[in-house]
C-alpha cells in the first residue's frame, strides 16, 4: 500500500499545475451547477404537529455557545502547533489547505445536493472539530527537508506512501463511527452527521490530490530548498523514524472495528423496509402527540436544562478531542536540538562579556578572547557539583544528554560509553559536540592550547555530519579572492578561487585582463565519470569470453539496462575491457548528470557486475576499483581515454595587448612554450603535464567550489599550445585542452553554504532546472578558460623576468628574509608593477 500511495503522490507532485487545475475546474462546475428539483430544506423536525413553535431551551443556548467558543480554541491550538515549528512556509500552506477543503470544496458539493450552507451554522462549528492540521504539517515537513528542486516531488512521494495509508484508514473509521449518528432518529443529527461524513471524505480526497500538487508548486515557485539548515538531517530523521513506529496493533484494532461498524450500517438500513418506513411514515402523520405541558416548577427547571441528543455527542467529541491533545499527544520537539536554558544563559553572558573584552586593553587578541571562552564555560560548569557516572549512564540512556556538563560528556566518553565519533547525535548539537570532542583531543595531547587557534564557532555542521567529514574539530579558514571578468563565450564571469599562495589570483586576473576583448571561446568534447573493477576467472580462456561477451551490442544493452536504472541521471555509454592474465578490468564510462557522479557510477558499476555474475558464475569479483578508472592518481589513461569532462579553449590575444599588458612579445611567447611546456615535460616524462601550472588554477577553483581537491590530479591534465597569428604573424594564438575535467555542482562539499555561494557566483549552483548535467558541463568550462588565462599570465612573467621580482614583493611572510627563496620556490603567479 505504501508503494502504491508513494507512486500515486509522485504523480501528483511532479505534475502540479495538472492537478491543480483539474481540481479547480470541477469545484468550479459542482458551484455553478443549477438542479431544477426543490433544495433540500435542513431544519429540525417539529417534535408536536400541534405546537405552534419549537421549544426554546436555555441549555441549548449555553451548550451550543461553550462547544463554538471551544471549537475556535480547539482551532488555535492547532494553528499555535503549526507556529511552533517555526515555518511561515508550512503555516500559510496548511492554512490554505483548510480554507479550501473545508469551505470552497465541501460547498461545492453541498450544491451538488442542493443544500443551503446558510442552513447549516451549527454544522460549521461540529465541522471545525474535525480538522486535523497536524497530518497537513507533516506532509509539508517532508517536501521542506528536500535538498533540492529535484527532490521535491521525491519527499512529498516519500510523505504520501507514510501518510497515505493511515489516512485512508482513519478516514474510513471517521466516516463509519459519524455514520453511526444518521441512524440515531434525532433529526438535527442525523444531518449534522450526514455533513460531517461528507466532509470527510471530501476533506481525504483534497488533501490526495490537490495539496501535493499546491505543495510541489508552491516549493519549486519560491524555490524553497534545504529549509531547514543545519536541523535538516535531525528533522529527515526524525521523519522516516515515525514513519516506522506505526503500531501493528493499533492498525489491526481500526480494521476489526472498521468492519464491526459497517455491519452495524448494513444491518440496520437492510433491516428498514420501504414497507416499515411507509408505515411509521403515515403514523407520524396522524398520530397526534399529547401537548400538555408540566406547568409545575420542577417540569419548567427540567424543561430548561434538557440537553438535546446532538448536543451531548458533539460535547463528548470536543472533551475526548481536548484529552487527547493535553494528556496524550506526542511532546517531543519538530527540531533536533534545543538549546537547555543553561546553554542560553552561558551564551548572553559571553556576547556580554565579549563587548566588555572588545573594549578593554588587557584582551586585544582573538586568541585571548578564545582562551577566555573556553575558561568562562569551564568555570561555568565546575560550579555545578559533577554527577555520578551511574546517574549520567541514566540521564545518556533517557536520551538527555544534552543537559549533562562536557566534564561528564567527557567522563562517558572516557568510559566507553560514549563514541567519540558520536558526540554530535549525543548531545544533539553538532558546536557542542564538535567543542567536546576538542577538549578530549587536548586532554590526550596534554596541551591545552594546541587547538586555541583553530576555530571551531558558527559553522554549520548539519551540512558536514554523515557527508564531508568525521571527528570534526574545527574548519580552516581559507582566503577566497576573485580574478576577472573572464570574457568566456560572449558572457563575463567572476571567478573565485581559494589559495593561500600569494600573486596567484593577481596573475590569473592579469590574464583575464588580456583576454578582455578578444574572449575565450569553449567547447565539451566529452563527458564521462569511469569506474574500473576488477575481476578474476578461473582461466584465460574464461576471461576472453567475458570479453567477447561484453562487446556483443545486444550483451551491451543488457548491461546498459541493469546500469541506468540504478539512477535517473546515470546513463552508460560505453564499456572497454583490459586483459592480464586471468585478471579482467572493465572500465565503465556513463554520464552522471551535474554529480561529479563517483556515487553514482559505483553504485551502477555494482549492478552490472552482478549481471555479469549471472551469465559468468565462475567469475570472482574482487575489488569495484581496479585502478583502471583511473582516480586521484597520475595515469595516461586518463590523458588518453578521458575521464570526466573533456573541455577545449582558445583565444587569440593582439600584439598590442602582449606588449602593453603582458609586458614581452609573441615571439618570446611561443618560443618559450615549446621549450618548457613541450620539450621540457617530454624530457621529465611527464603524464598530462604539458602546460605551465594548470593545477593551481584548478585546485583554487575546486577549493572555492567544494570539488574533491585530491582530484586536481587528472583534472590538471593540460595541453597548452602557443602559435604566432594574423598576417605578420605579431599576433598570439592560445589553446588549452583539458581532456579530464573531475567536476561536479551537486553532492560532497558543494552543498556547504560557503561553497554554495562560490557556485552560485558562477551561475552554476546545484541541479540544472531544464537540462541535467549543463550546471557541471559549464563549470568545466569555466575551469579551463580560467586555466587559459593563468597561463598566459605565468607565461608571460616568464619570457619577461618578473615571476621573481613580483614573489619578492607580494610572497613574503617576513620581510627581508629568506625573500629570495620564497620567490624562487612558488611557481606560481606574478604580477608586475601595473597590477598593484
Amino acid at each position: 500500500m505504501s508503494r502504491l500511495f508513494g507512486m500515486y503522490g509522485r504523480m501528483c507532485a511532479s505534475r502540479p499545475w495538472e492537478v491543480i487545475v483539474a481540481v479547480i475546474t470541477f469545484t468550479a462546475c459542482f458551484l455553478t451547477m443549477e438542479n431544477p428539483r426543490k433544495p433540500v430544506p435542513i431544519t429540525p423536525s417539529t417534535t408536536c404537529l400541534g405546537c405552534k413553535e419549537d421549544h426554546f431551551h436555555a441549555a441549548d443556548v449555553v451548550v451550543m455557545t461553550i462547544i463554538r467558543c471551544l471549537a475556535i480554541l480547539y482551532s488555535y491550538h492547532q494553528f499555535r502547533n503549526l507556529q511552533n515549528l517555526g515555518s511561515k512556509y508550512i503555516l500559510g500552506i496548511a492554512g490554505l489547505f483548510v480554507v479550501f477543503s473545508s469551505f470552497v470544496f465541501t460547498s461545492a458539493v453541498l450544491n451538488i445536493l442542493q443544500i443551503e450552507l446558510v442552513d447549516l451554522k451549527d454544522a460549521l462549528f461540529f465541522f471545525l472539530l474535525l480538522i486535523d492540521l497536524s497530518k497537513a504539517a507533516k506532509l509539508a515537513q517532508f517536501a521542506l527537508i528536500s535538498s533540492n528542486e529535484d527532490e521535491i516531488a521525491s519527499c512529498i512521494a516519500k510523505g504520501v506512501s507514510v501518510l497515505g495509508p493511515t489516512i485512508t484508514l482513519d478516514t474510513i473509521v471517521e466516516t463509519l463511527v459519524i455514520g453511526v449518528g444518521t441512524l440515531s432518529g434525532v433529526h438535527r443529527l442525523e444531518i449534522l452527521s450526514y455533513f460531517a461524513c461528507l466532509s470527510v471524505i471530501v476533506n481525504y480526497i483534497i488533501f490526495m490530490t490537490f495539496y501535493p500538487a499546491c505543495l510541489s508548486l508552491m516549493m519549486e515557485l519560491g524555490k524553497v530548498s534545504n529549509f531547514y539548515g543545519e536541523e535538516q538531517a535531525g528533522v529527515t530523521k526524525m521523519l522516516l523514524e515515525e514513519s516506522e513506529k506505526s503500531n501493528p496493533a493499533v492498525q489491526r484494532v481500526k480494521l476489526i472495528m472498521s468492519i464491526g461498524l459497517m455491519v452495524v450500517h448494513i444491518h440496520s438500513r437492510w433491516s428498514i423496509t420501504n414497507n416499515d418506513y411507509q408505515e411509521g411514515l403515515n403514523k407520524n402523520q396522524t398520530e397526534k402527540f399529547d401537548c400538555t405541558e408540566d406547568t409545575s416548577f420542577y417540569g419548567y427547571v427540567m424543561k430548561q436544562f434538557a440537553l438535546s441528543a446532538d448536543h451531548i455527542v458533539i460535547l463528548i467529541l470536543l472533551i475526548t478531542l481536548m484529552i487527547k491533545f493535553i494528556f496524550f499527544e506526542s511532546k517531543e520537539p519538530l527540531r533536533e536540538y534545543v538549546e537547555p536554558e543553561m546553554i542560553r544563559e552561558i551564551k548572553k553572558g559571553i556576547h556580554r562579556q565579549k563587548r566588555t573584552i572588545s573594549s578593554s586593553v588587557e584582551v586585544q587578541t582573538d586568541v585571548e578572547y578564545n582562551r577566555y571562552i573556553e575558561a568562562e564555560n569551564s568555570d561555568e560548569q565546575a560550579n555545578d557539583a559533577p554527577r555520578s557516572l551511574q546517574d549520567c549512564l541514566k540521564i545518556y540512556r533517557a536520551d538527555e544528554a544534552n543537559i549533562l556538563t562536557d566534564n561528564e560528556i567527557v567522563m562517558l566518553v572516557d568510559t566507553k560509553h560514549v563514541p567519540a565519533y558520536n558526540l554530535e547525535k549525543a548531545v544533539k548539537n553538532p558546536e557542542r559536540g564538535v567543542k567536546i570532542r576538542r577538549k578530549i583531543l587536548e586532554n590526550t595531547l596534554k596541551r591545552t592550547e594546541s587547538l586555541i587557534n583553530l576555530p571551531f564557532r558558527n559553522y554549520d555542521y548539519s551540512k558536514v555530519l554523515g557527508a564531508c567529514c568525521e571527528n570534526v574539530i574545527g574548519y580552516i579558514p581559507v582566503p577566497v579572492g576573485i580574478a576577472g571578468p573572464l570574457l568566456m563565450d560572449d558572457k563575463k564571469y567572476y571567478i573565485p578561487m581559494a589559495t593561500t599562495e600569494g600573486c596567484l589570483i593577481a596573475s590569473t586576473n592579469r590574464g583575464c585582463r588580456a583576454i578582455e576583448k578578444s574572449g575565450i571561446k569553449t567547447r565539451l568534447i566529452s563527458d564521462g565519470m569511469t569506474r574500473a573493477p576488477v575481476v578474476r576467472f578461473p582461466s584465460i580462456v574464461k576471461a576472453s569470453d567475458a570479453v567477447t561477451w561484453l562487446k556483443d551490442s545486444d550483451n551491451f544493452a543488457t548491461m546498459k539496462k541493469s546500469f541506468d536504472s540504478t539512477s535517473r541521471f546515470a546513463k552508460l555509454q560505453k564499456i572497454t575491457t583490459h586483459i592480464a592474465g586471468r585478471y579482467l578490468f572493465i572500465r565503465f564510462v556513463a554520464e552522471t548528470g551535474d554529480a561529479m557522479g563517483m556515487n553514482m557510477i559505483s553504485k551502477g558499476t555494482e549492478c552490472c557486475l552482478q549481471t555479469l555474475y549471472r551469465h559468468f558464475p565462475e567469475m570472482e569479483i574482487l575489488s569495484l576499483s581496479g585502478n583502471v578508472c583511473t582516480d586521484k592518481k597520475p595515469s595516461a589513461i586518463n590523458w588518453l581515454q578521458n575521464r570526466g569532462k573533456s573541455v577545449v579553449c582558445e583565444c587569440i590575444i593582439s600584439s598590442e595587448v602582449v606588449s602593453s599588458v603582458l609586458k614581452t612579445t609573441t615571439k618570446a611567447l611561443v618560443d618559450l612554450n615549446i621549450s618548457k611546456n613541450m620539450v621540457g615535460s617530454a624530457i621529465a616524462g611527464s603524464i598530462g603535464g604539458f602546460n605551465a601550472h594548470a593545477s593551481n588554477i584548478v585546485t583554487a577553483i575546486f577549493i572555492a567550489t567544494g570539488q574533491d581537491a585530491a582530484q586536481n590530479i587528472s583534472s590538471s591534465n593540460c595541453m597548452t599550445i602557443m602559435e604566432p597569428w594574423g598576417e605578420k604573424g605579431e599576433d598570439l594564438y592560445v589553446s588549452c585542452t583539458m581532456p579530464s575535467i573531475e567536476i561536479g555542482t551537486i553532492g560532497g562539499g558543494t552543498i556547504l553554504p560557503a561553497q554554495s555561494a562560490c557556485l552560485d557566483m558562477l551561475g552554476v549552483r546545484g541541479p540544472h532546472e531544464d537540462v541535467p548535467g549543463a550546471n557541471a558541463k559549464q563549470l568545466a568550462r569555466i575551469v579551463c578558460a580560467s586555466v587559459l588565462a593563468g597561463e598566459v599570465s605565468l607565461m608571460a612573467a616568464l619570457a619577461s623576468g618578473h615571476l621573481v621580482r613580483s614573489h619578492l614583493k607580494y610572497n613574503r611572510s617576513y620581510s627581508g628574509k629568506n625573500a629570495l627563496g620564497l620567490g624562487l620556490s612558488c611557481g606560481g603567479g606574478s604580477v608586475d608593477s601595473c597590477d598593484r
